[in-house]
């Protein structure tokens, strides 16, 4: 086969795997690039070469490995750069002298403790012709690093960027970045020229080109950006330009005897910040390297990594001291510096295990630790080997150290102050749990009749005088779903300008709710999120929504109105879920329930209760029996009915009506009513069928609004905020 058509074949290999195993990891809260470097391992000797060695040989031979080399280095510079680009001076403005000391001593300490290490390693692992200066200098440096933009990303997927312990993680893990890199360049001198001494000459050469970059090169890029801004458009040519001056700034830095990788990355981080051009560039060069280039490199680093090396226990035990060195030096380091620094116990310990990170910063640095030999092929299997253990525990162990729960005290939504009472027994005030409905908004400016529902439920209109026991909120949920974990967008400071822009869009959408006396019990919560059906149902375990109302959209491979996320959200959400299919009928006037006393037609009953008791509407209730049979209401609603004042219950008409198929005569029932409520029941077509689906006959034919029910707490608490104690008399149900 000829060489080049070889190398294609790869590549498209590569990709689809990396593609796959990443959305595997994703699957399970791990970031997206511990799969693609899995992945790579896969293709390599560990797995593809020791399961199926003719195979690999003939898809892997020796001769396309220069070929993928080449690729991964453009890759590589490409990375950088855009790491460079994403150092903004923001996440060096919080706690600088806390995150300076932090991020000193969190390299210090494995740095020094890698060094030690290296006394050990060296006689047992290393070869003789490296010169043990080297060789410590990069375990330490290999020892210290934090990749800056996993943690990143991980901060801004736990939504921290607004917190402190965010905040702080950020500009320490900047500095870090700095400094570990420096360290690095000064190790990779060293190793070119085998001792300090031999390296000062490249040493001072690089420091002479980082000055002229952030002088003289900063002056020319700010022209640049100035062209930009006249322009308004990043246009190909300024763009070549741009990409040009990164070749060109990593081929000076490999020829003053660094690595290819520092010109691009210092290129990078002297680029203006401006936010539009930074982001136009960032977008525009990122997919094709993180989609075609980065998962070369992690393939031609798979394809280095032999874990069949580590043959033997006392092997094993070494890779087990190099793990536990890197994560006690890291961890301690970060810990006992923020706990200097007045950090509670534990935000240190969430830093310290922030700081653990690794991933594919590390795997670059193993990489120029491998082709210039400072490190064996059995060394450098065993650090990447810490590189994924250190980065894969990282979000475990933030979530049991820094749960939500916190995360959520940490980062206060704006909401209405609870109103407060005097409790007879002590005197003192109490604050009662609000009647939260938590509303998932994923088109702020498509579904205002989805939350002017939620309006209705929680709060009474105009004119209708009720003495509410407790206060009532509607929470807008719009979640902002990332699918990469190294894209631009979500970085943290992107991030932020989403949620406000979101949150914006939201306040837009409030604004117009009629009438506008409920728009104060009104309050977005705006989340950055990588699955929207499972953090939906986090928050509203955080928020103790006692109702989740999600509107109906068609998903993308499915013809069912109730499958996808809306399916994930009924079967999984811990709360009561209804799901409205908007017909567009502005007004609340006539109700329908057909009831069939099952606990989700229940839900649907008191739901329609709620809008009775805040809306001058009517409610029919529609009981379609055989053979005369009246079906009873459960014991709770039956007391419940009673307990409504005289005023709501001249407006219920219940309807006993005998017919062959419930469904359509519900859909004959629904051409005369604004909003039909029905719970997820079998004669409603609507019921859970097997393997999570669900049929939806009456949301495909109802020619009404249609809100469907499913009920997971108690009915009763949905009144309990709106009517008296409920009597411990049985009453009749009124017909």
């Amino acid at each position: 086969m000829h060489i080049v058509i070889l190398v294609l074949v790869e590549v498209l290999i590569i990709i689809g795997l990396s593609r796959l195993v990443g959305l595997g990891f994703r699957s399970i809260k791990q970031p997206l690039v511990i799969g693609e470097i899995v992945a790579g391992i896969m293709l390599g000797p560990s797995l593809f070469g020791l399961v199926a060695p003719d195979i690999a040989v003939s898809l892997f031979p020796p001769e396309t490995i220069p070929f993928l080399n080449v690729l991964s280095q453009v890759g590589l510079i490409f990375f950088m750069f855009l790491i460079g680009l994403e150092l903004n001076p923001k996440y060096l403005s919080g706690q600088l002298e806390v995150a300076v000391l932090t991020s000193h001593v969190s390299i210090l300490v494995p740095f020094s403790l890698g060094t030690l290490l290296a006394v050990l390693l060296y006689p047992l692992v290393s070869d003789a012709s490296v010169s043990f200066t080297a060789f410590a200098l990069f375990l330490g440096a290999a020892m210290s690093i934090t990749a800056f933009p996993v943690l990143a990303r991980i901060i801004t997927e736990n939504n921290l960027q607004g917190t402190r312990l965010g905040t702080l993680a950020l500009t320490c893990a900047a500095v870090d970045d700095v400094t570990a890199w420096c360290l690095l360049a000064v190790a990779i001198a060293v190793a070119r020229t085998g001792d300090f001494a031999g390296a000062i000459p490249t040493i001072i050469a690089s420091i002479v080109y980082i000055a002229l970059m952030l002088t003289a090169g900063r002056w020319f890029l700010q022209r640049l950006a100035k062209h930009y801004l006249r322009a308004g458009r990043l246009s190909q040519l300024l763009l070549a330009g741009i990409y040009m001056a990164v070749v060109a700034s990593a081929l000076i830095t490999e020829l003053i005897g660094i690595h290819l990788i520092f010109g691009a990355f210092l290129l990078g981080a002297a680029m203006p910040k401006n936010e539009d051009l930074v982001r136009e560039l960032a977008v525009k060069t990122e997919d094709f390297v993180l989609i075609f280039l980065l998962p070369i490199f992690f393939a031609y680093s798979g394809l280095k990594t032999q874990i069949g090396l580590l043959n033997r226990p006392e092997l094993w035990l070494l890779c087990a001291l190099i793990l536990a060195v890197a994560i006690a030096g890291k961890y301690v380091g970060t810990y006992v510096a923020a706990r200097v620094s007045g950090i509670s116990k534990r935000e240190a310990s969430a830093l310290g295990w922030l700081m653990n990170t690794r991933g594919l910063t590390e795997l670059i640095v193993l990489n120029i630790g491998l082709e210039l030999k400072v490190i064996s092929p059995l060394i450098f299997t065993m650090l990447v080997i810490m590189a994924l253990v250190t980065t894969f525990m990282t979000s475990p162990l933030l979530e049991w150290t820094y749960p939500k729960k916190l995360i959520k005290l940490d980062v206060v939504e704006p909401e209405a102050e609870p109103q407060t009472g005097i409790d007879t027994s002590t005197g003192s005030e109490t604050f009662p749990h609000p009647f939260r409905i938590l509303v998932p908004v994923a088109n702020p400016s498509t579904q205002k009749g989805l939350v002017q529902l939620a309006v209705a439920l929680a709060q009474p209109a105009v004119g209708i005088a009720l003495n509410y026991r407790y206060p009532a909120i509607v929470n807008p949920l719009s979640l902002i779903e990332f699918q990469e974990d190294y894209a631009f967008e979500s970085t943290p400071v992107e991030a932020d300008r989403l949620i406000s822009q979101r949150r914006q869009q939201l306040q837009e959408l409030i604004n117009t709710l009629e009438p506008p006396e409920t728009r104060s019990c009104v309050h977005p919560i705006v989340r950055i999120s990588s699955n929207v059906a499972r953090e939906t149902a986090q928050i509203a375990t955080l928020e103790q929504a006692d109702l989740i109302l999600v509107g109906w959209h068609r998903p993308a491979f499915s013809s069912n109105r109730l499958g996808g996320r809306v399916g994930q959200m009924l079967t999984t959400a811990p709360v009561d879920v209804a799901v409205f299919v908007d017909k567009g009928k502005e007004q609340l006037k006539s109700l329908l329930v057909p009831y069939s006393a099952n606990i989700h037609d229940d839900l649907a009953l008191i739901l329609a209760l709620r809008l009775l008791i805040n809306r001058d509407c009517m409610l029919q209730i529609l009981q379609i029996v055989a053979n005369h049979a009246k079906e009873e209401s459960s014991y709770e609603l039956h007391t419940m009915m009673e307990q409504l004042p005289t005023s709501v219950r001249d407006r219920i008409e219940i309807k006993i009506i005998e017919a062959p198929e419930p469904i359509q005569a519900v859909i004959q029932a629904s051409e005369g009513v604004d909003l039909t409520i029905a719970g997820t029941s079998r004669a409603w077509g609507i019921e859970r069928q097997t393997l999570g689906r669900y049929t939806d006959q009456l949301a495909i034919q109802c020619r009404s609004s249609l809100l469907i029910t499913r009920r997971y707490s108690q009915v009763t608490a949905h009144l309990a905020s709106m009517l008296p104690e409920v009597s411990s008399q049985e009453p009749t149900l009124r017909s």
